[in-house]
């Protein structure tokens, strides 16, 4: 593996790093620790021997692929985490809520609270006594129904975190719809948003264009900004099997993440005993956070220079000349762009050299066959939508979108956030079709858009919306501008909370607020028709059913679904075509309206989601037809080389908000990032030797980030340690979600309005 790293920048004795591979007794000592502090019940081996298998139940935690021929254990570290976390035997009780006040639990860490197990009983907040108190099910529904009656829809939130089922997701776009608004934000808000806008504009599809069958023919792998070994394990499996066969992935990432480095595959029993690790990346470039647009575009500049070279020599060149011109739209323009773009710019705003993009370059002019993969690290700036444009402009240039073993493909996180968009949860009307939607159910559907995220959260602090339903999810600790959310957070009229364990936007609550604990996906879900299934959508577009079989954590619990219709039945007036009961008792009848409503993607959806790998919604683009406005895939020229969209001044920092591999979003499941080598800690900066130097920092010293965005605001994190690590000049590393409060609301991707936490301005000082 090459590697474009500064020599004075590679780690060292005293710097945090992680010798092993990924995967291998790393991995499987990941789930013994959660084992052992989870102590989940005896069915445990049997769930994860089901897990995202036919007939199965489908893992909450990432949306990577359920493949027609599973491994014998079709789960990773983090998947399996994920069921453990959930099949615990601890609970958090009514017992737990009388003994410990909201005040004092709000003091308490994030894997503290998650730690005391599931939530058992519906709870009711009660702010005379600071306290959770027990309630019905039925108080409950009456109450949020009467409360919610008094409200303008259109001041109503309802958010869902991503990992509701299709059913769900259906019923509670519906009753969103029917109760009056279309205020409809969900995680993807969060992180992939640019990807639905971007991909739509450029490609005609809002998605990726890949299939799990495409890594096995394609030649080269293109990455950036996606830490496949924390955020998607089970990727590193057909990664590993594309490198066997020849396959080069390059790999563009502000630093260095082991499972793009190397990987044993705990399964393979030669490798374990062996140790020997398979080595992913054929190249490794440390771009500057915010850099992709310089360094993609560098790469074009020299594919071209090089097309223009054989054209001359040869006749014939490098780029597909037949499909550019039958198939896209603007290429002179950004021709002109990357031939008028220097050298100098491109290596400044990337911090890249020439030589090492011209390397990467070759790669992909040698490759007949390439795919783009990227994840937050090009979605999460404020020019994160030029990203995508250009990474899209990287892959027509030689016909690489529309043919096997080729194409676009983002990695989603959430295991059903593409899913619930697919099905209706989107603030945007023209996303859904709301003709069929009012012909089906008789009621005329609100037409204006609805609030996303950051529109929500502005709508909180101005005091514009008085009530947040969430589906799921830690929406408080997820989002920018925190400790000025959580206080215009308890303004609100209302806040109710779904969820199977506790977390701190429980514990920021509106003047009235509910906890209503539910079902995992992993457990029984018995109606009045016998048990259910639901299904779900992975990153590929493929839908699969899910059946959980274990015996639920208490008998109190609910299903997302019939905590969705209980409450749609007390809020939304009676009509003889919005069958609640009957929808929660059989599932099945919710998936024939799905196919109603969506017919050509769900067309015998019933029939269809027990087929192994799941079966396929299909991709325009993919098929190399172009929903666009021109017709056809669009090439972009960018007016700007860096994505943060703000400038680089003396002593102003890039902070890159991470994941360690002991989490997964905001759910913290222990204090080691093995892979970083970092153990015991969540309140680090990191940042490179060079940098330390020259801003006068020691390893181990405490210091603030202070935000450096040009709004006046306040913003800072204190209590940090100086961490020395691999980082790019000017860039610095910390986790999500305890930096967010660095994160202006405001500073987000210009058309996606996704929150730009990949290149936020921060500035260090010393406690």
């Amino acid at each position: 593996m090459s590697d474009t790293r500064d020599p004075a920048n590679k780690h060292d004795d005293d710097m945090p790093h992680y010798d092993g591979p990924a995967g291998g007794w790393g991995s499987l000592k990941g789930i013994a620790k959660i084992l052992g502090t989870e102590k989940p019940s005896p069915g445990m081996f049997e769930t994860l021997q089901r897990q995202n298998k036919t007939g199965g139940h489908m893992c909450t935690s990432c949306a990577w692929a359920k493949p027609a021929k599973p491994h014998p254990f079709e789960f990773c570290e983090n998947g399996a985490k994920a069921t453990l976390w959930e099949l615990t035997s601890k609970r958090c009780t009514p017992q737990f809520f009388s003994t410990h006040s909201v005040s004092e639990l709000r003091r308490w860490k994030d894997y503290d609270l998650e730690i005391e197990g599931r939530l058992t009983h519906p709870m009711r907040y009660d702010p005379e006594t600071d306290h959770y108190v027990p309630a019905s099910w039925d108080e409950a529904f009456r109450a949020i129904g009467a409360h919610l009656k008094k409200l303008d829809p259109k001041s109503v939130i309802f958010y869902a975190s991503g990992r509701a089922s299709l059913e769900t997701s259906y019923l509670y776009a519906l009753f969103a719809r029917v109760y009056g608004h279309n205020n409809l934000p969900d995680s993807s808000n969060m992180c992939h948003e640019t990807t639905s806008v971007a991909l739509t504009k450029v490609i005609g599809a809002p998605v990726g264009t890949c299939t799990l069958d495409d890594f096995e023919h394609c030649d080269a792998i293109f990455f950036f900004g996606q830490n496949t070994g924390s955020n998607s394990p089970r990727f590193l499996h057909p990664l590993q099997a594309a490198v066997k066969r020849g396959c080069r992935i390059v790999t563009f990432n502000p630093l260095k993440e082991k499972g793009l480095e190397e990987f044993v595959d705990p399964q393979n029993p030669v490798q374990m005993l062996s140790g020997k690790a398979t080595e992913i990346s054929y190249q490794y470039h440390q771009v500057k956070a915010g850099g992709d647009i310089a360094a993609i575009l560098g790469m074009c500049k020299f594919i071209l220079e090089c097309d223009a070279a054989r054209r001359r020599n040869t006749g014939s060149g490098v780029i597909d000349e037949d499909f550019i011109a039958e198939h896209t739209h603007g290429f002179d323009e950004f021709k002109a762009k990357c031939e008028t773009t220097d050298w100098d710019e491109i290596e400044a705003n990337c911090g890249l050299s020439r030589t090492a993009l011209m390397d990467a370059a070759r790669v992909y002019m040698d490759a007949e066959k390439v795919i783009g993969i990227y994840g937050m690290g090009l979605t999460q700036h404020v020019h994160g939508f030029e990203n995508i444009g250009l990474l899209t402009n990287f892959l027509l240039l030689r016909g690489n979108i529309g043919r096997p073993g080729a194409g676009m493909s983002p990695v989603r996180g959430h295991s059903n956030v593409q899913g619930q968009r697919t099905v209706g949860i989107a603030e945007k009307t023209k996303l859904v079709p709301l003709d069929t939607i009012a012909a089906q159910f008789g009621f005329e559907p609100p037409r204006e858009d609805g609030m996303n995220t950051v529109e929500a959260c502005e709508g909180i602090l101005d005091g514009s919306v008085k009530a947040f339903v969430s589906l799921g999810g830690n929406f408080v600790r997820a989002i920018p501008e925190r400790e000025k959310m959580e206080h215009a957070w308890q303004e609100m009229e209302l806040t109710v909370q779904i969820a199977t364990k506790l977390n701190r936007s429980h514990l920021i609550n509106g003047k009235s607020a509910w906890l209503l604990p539910c079902l995992a996906r992993s457990e029984r879900d018995m109606q009045a028709t016998g048990a259910q299934q639901v299904t779900m959508e992975d990153t590929f577009s493929h839908v699969y059913a899910s059946l959980g079989k274990r015996p639920p954590a208490s008998d109190e619990l609910m299903s997302e679904l019939a905590i969705v219709a209980g409450l749609a039945k007390e809020t939304v007036a009676a009509n003889p075509k919005l069958k609640w009961d009957a929808w929660t008792g059989d599932y099945a009848l919710v998936r024939d309206l799905i196919a109603e409503t969506y017919h050509d993607e769900f067309y015998d959806m019933n029939e269809r989601m027990n087929e192994a790998g799941g079966f396929y919604r299909g991709n325009s683009a993919r098929e190399r037809i172009w929903k666009t406005a021109s017709g056809r895939a669009e090439f972009t020229t960018p007016a700007m080389l860096s994505a943060t969209g703000v400038e680089d001044r003396e002593g102003r920092f890039r902070l890159i908000t991470l994941r360690s591999n002991d989490q997964f979003n905001t759910t913290i499941y222990g204090y080691s990032d093995r892979f970083r080598g970092i153990e015991g800690t969540r309140h680090v900066v990191l940042i490179n030797p060079g940098e330390m130097a020259q801003a006068g920092l020691r390893a181990g010293q405490r210091v603030s980030l202070i935000g450096d965005a040009d709004d006046g605001a306040d913003r800072r994190v204190s209590g940090l340690t100086v961490t020395p690590y691999e980082t790019p000049d000017g860039c610095l590393g910390g986790y999500f979600p305890e930096l967010n409060p660095l994160v202006p609301l405001w500073y987000h991707d210009e058309r996606s309005k996704t929150p730009a936490s990949k290149g936020v301005p921060v500035r260090i000082e010393a406690d």
